[in-house]
């Protein structure tokens, strides 16, 4: 949910439509919200804005450098276009840029530059219009992705150079598989080996609950994320450690460290399945849209004869750990709560998913593993199809 410091700015603006003169409304939007000015863009701890002026709703102004928009990429980034008869406003983090326009002839992933026009903010996001009523909803799914989730995308986007990843050709017999997956989970959620894999999972948890909680309102949420993943699956002792030691020094410095990009964290082989589970922690108290899978890596593994896909994910507020629940893809709510960023993807992937963040925290106070075959069994088509 949008801090009210968010809401009272953005009807604020609302309220100053037909003031028709940029320096006039930033001079009010200033004093009444106490933002810091930094060049051209105006901040506080919760949001920050770019006041642009134009005699329409078109406009091709430029905004902001993507280096400079990097430092305000982890809140709300609004463009304000003000124009003669109302102001309008624009979410534009980097999940809602289509490409960089300018001077970017040499943007890579390793060399960030190049700056943003007003024409180059998506204007409508798959079925969400980038207006003030989707605000909300649009930032959840843009705090899972973050910079670094669309630089990749971005760069392909404009230089027309895709950096890494193809799709996943689905051949005959990867189809038969890929088919049988909803069938595997069923027979999965019910055995033994189940028990033994959420058994471990919990005792990880245990093991490192203090830290988890400590970790668990780190403002940033890719940071955090990753910082709770690596305590409970990590495979490096001593980064662990490092990382326990930061936690409880209450240090700002964490060890710096990578992820593996992988399709799940957790990787467990049984006689009869071939597990792969990705965890995730819901802070119960927050709104947000967990990530889910990149499709092309998913697909790739449940055409594997004894693929199983599952998440594991863990409930925090404040002082516990509500609850920790081990769940299939394919658990019903979970699967009609999937949201297809199919649109956000480059040219050679099918895009990755993201969850409603209401249904994981049902799902965490009320835990169950029904799977309904047919309906999988077309999402996976539909994945397919992508």
């Amino acid at each position: 949910m949008m801090h009210k410091d968010l809401v009272s700015f953005i009807k604020f603006i609302k309220t100053k439509d037909g003031i028709g003169n940029k320096s006039s409304l930033i001079s009010e939007v200033q004093k009444k919200f106490k933002l810091t000015k930094d060049r051209s863009v105006y901040y506080s701890k919760h949001f920050s804005v770019r006041f642009s002026y134009s005699t329409s709703s078109g406009f091709s102004n430029t905004i902001i450098s993507l280096s400079n928009l990097q430092k305000y990429d982890d809140q709300p980034f609004f463009v304000c276009l003000v124009t003669p008869l109302k102001n309008i406003l624009y979410l534009a983090n980097t999940t809602f840029l289509q490409k960089i326009s300018h001077s970017s002839q040499r943007l890579r992933i390793d060399n960030i530059r190049g700056s943003i026009n007003g024409s180059d903010i998506t204007k409508k996001f798959g079925d969400l219009a980038n207006s003030p009523e989707n605000f909300d909803k649009l930032f959840s799914i843009h705090a899972e992705l973050g910079f670094d989730g669309n630089l990749a995308r971005l760069v392909e986007a404009t230089t027309n150079i895709s950096p890494s990843g193809k799709k996943f050709k689905v051949s005959t017999a990867a189809r038969v598989a890929i088919k049988k997956a909803p069938e595997r989970a069923m027979d999965f959620v019910q055995s033994k080996d189940y028990m033994r894999l959420k058994a471990e999972l919990d005792a990880k948890v245990d093991k490192y609950r203090n830290e988890i909680l400590i970790a668990g309102f780190i403002e940033n949420v890719n940071i955090r994320g990753r910082i709770i993943e690596y305590l409970i699956v990590g495979d490096d002792e001593k980064l662990r450690d490092g990382l326990v030691k930061a936690l409880h020094d209450g240090s700002n410095v964490i060890p710096g460290f990578r992820t593996k990009n992988g399709l799940a964290d957790y990787i467990r082989t049984f006689n009869r399945y071939d597990t792969a589970t990705d965890v995730k922690t819901k802070i119960m108290v927050l709104s947000s849209n967990p990530k889910g899978y990149n499709i092309d890596k998913l697909l790739e593994f449940l055409a594997t004869d004894k693929s199983v896909f599952m998440f594991y994910f863990i409930g925090i507020t404040p002082n516990k750990i509500v609850d920790k629940i081990l769940i299939s893809m394919f658990q019903v709510n979970l699967l009609r709560s999937t949201i297809l960023l199919k649109h956000w993807a480059g040219r050679n992937s099918r895009g990755v998913t993201q969850f409603e963040g209401e249904t994981i925290h049902k799902l965490i106070l009320s835990p169950n593993n029904k799977i309904d075959k047919a309906a999988s069994g077309k999402f996976l088509i539909t994945l397919i199809e992508l």
